[in-house]
């Protein structure tokens, strides 16, 4: 008990590395089957610890196969502060690229518990978990979907604590950003509608995540998914997204934009209308002015996509921008002057789009 006192106040200090080489860590694995409580307790945190450090010291505790130990002392009755110590040991084992022997199922199925816990560190460091898979594991995406994560997720997006909220959002962009099937269970859980209520009242960094949900669900979304999302009122919220100054973010949301405003050229069409209905809202709304503002965006991607979407879309709002530009920069030496009664009246405004189906 002492001496895994010692290690696991030594793995919290600058000597990390040299606990997961000297060979305790097989022995801290062995010791999480103790019949004794405190000293298994002991040996989680300090496996905890070690695996906190860095890359290689996590993957140390994992070729010595103590997933598989650590989850078998939540089938135990707890104690919340030991509780804690396993669920925080257990997000630390599951940062960064899980080894493929390592069985996931298994660790969703103790995580997909947890995330009810009412504790907020046990619940922080369950969600923390929860992303970490979704983001690091080849096919965790769905694994996490098939452990029945989604309900809970989005209730978890009402909690008071950002503490919660960043982890839970994350978890959900990871979601919203898989394959057709993956989005509509994001949406058939309701997701969206409180993401974009998050995108437009919360913090900065709520914000960020959110927007990237928002963004990667309308960059790969079906036709189907597009309208629902443009239905919840996604538009808005996207092209505020794009005074961000996140180059992956943006583009990404360029791409929803794309794929929306394609969407609407086929219900153009459909509806044989003289425009683009998402196009005439993103007109009406000032979402035109953040594109435009992407001309000086220091990146050439986000610059070409955002050129490609003016060009096709608002071909002649920019030209008249840019000659309205170029008569402020060489103005006219005589101006004829023109009776009231002769000047054209402007054009009655079309109806403005909701962007609702």
């Amino acid at each position: 008990m002492e001496a895994a006192w010692v290690l696991t106040n030594i793995a919290a200090s600058d000597y990390t590395l040299l606990v997961a080489e000297c060979g305790a860590v097989p022995r801290l694995v062995e010791l999480l089957e103790s019949p004794d409580a405190n000293i298994r307790h002991q040996a989680t945190w300090a496996l905890g610890n070690i695996a906190a450090d860095m890359p290689s010291c996590r993957e140390i505790v994992l070729d010595h196969g103590a997933v598989t130990p650590l989850l078998a002392q939540f089938k135990e009755d707890m104690k919340v502060s030991v509780l804690r110590t396993a669920t925080w040991a257990l997000s630390n084992l599951c940062f960064g690229k899980l080894p493929a022997e390592v069985q996931v199922k298994p660790i969703l199925e103790i995580v997909s518990l947890l995330i009810h816990s009412a504790d907020e560190k046990i619940l922080a460091d369950a969600c923390w978990a929860l992303y970490y898979i979704c983001d690091g594991v080849e096919g965790g995406i769905q694994d996490a979907l098939d452990a029945g994560v989604c309900p809970q997720l989005v209730k978890l997006l009402m909690h008071a604590s950002a503490n919660i909220l960043l982890p839970v959002i994350m978890s959900l962009a990871r979601i919203s950003a898989g394959d057709d099937t993956q989005v509509q269970a994001v949406i058939d859980a309701d997701v969206m509608n409180h993401v974009i209520v998050l995108l437009k009242t919360s913090e900065t960094d709520l914000k960020k995540e959110a927007a990237w949900a928002i963004s990667n669900a309308a960059s790969g979304g079906s036709s189907d998914q597009i309208q629902y999302l443009v239905s919840r009122g996604c538009l808005e919220p996207l092209c505020n997204v794009l005074k961000y100054q996140d180059v992956d973010l943006v583009y990404t949301c360029l791409e929803g934009l794309q794929n929306i405003l394609e969407e609407g050229d086929i219900g153009k069409q459909r509806n044989e209308s003289a425009m683009n209905p998402y196009a005439q809202f993103i007109l009406e709304n000032g979402g035109l002015d953040n594109l435009e503002d992407l001309q000086d965006f220091d990146n050439d991607a986000v610059y070409k996509l955002a050129m490609k979407l003016l060009e096709r879309y608002w071909d002649e709002e920019v030209s008249d921008d840019a000659n309205l530009t170029a008569s402020k920069d060489h103005p006219a030496e005589n101006v004829e002057t023109v009776q009231p009664e002769d000047t054209a009246q402007p054009p009655v405004a079309a109806s403005s789009v909701d962007g609702t189906e």
